[in-house]
């Protein structure tokens, strides 16, 4: 019989800019978007952690993160 002992998921994560949107307003709601996501990781109680977090030109944003799967335990992935 076969049990997983820990799992993770590693993600990247782009954040688009919507088009005929203004910039400045576009990327206020990318940041707010991103500011979404991770409040909704911590309401579900997911374990995460964001590995890099890169600002681009356009002002989109490009995330790496390392977080739990389903309600499976992550081990020492996140350390």
């Amino acid at each position: 019989m076969k049990r997983i002992k820990a799992a993770c998921l590693y993600q990247t994560i782009h954040f688009q800019l919507k088009d005929g949107i203004s910039t400045e307003f576009n990327r206020k709601q990318v940041r707010q978007e991103y500011e979404s996501y991770k409040a909704h990781l911590e309401q579900t109680r997911t374990q995460y952690k964001i590995v890099e977090e890169a600002q681009q030109p356009d002002g989109s944003l490009i995330i790496r993160i390392k977080k739990q799967n389903n309600s499976q335990p992550v081990g020492d992935y996140l350390d």
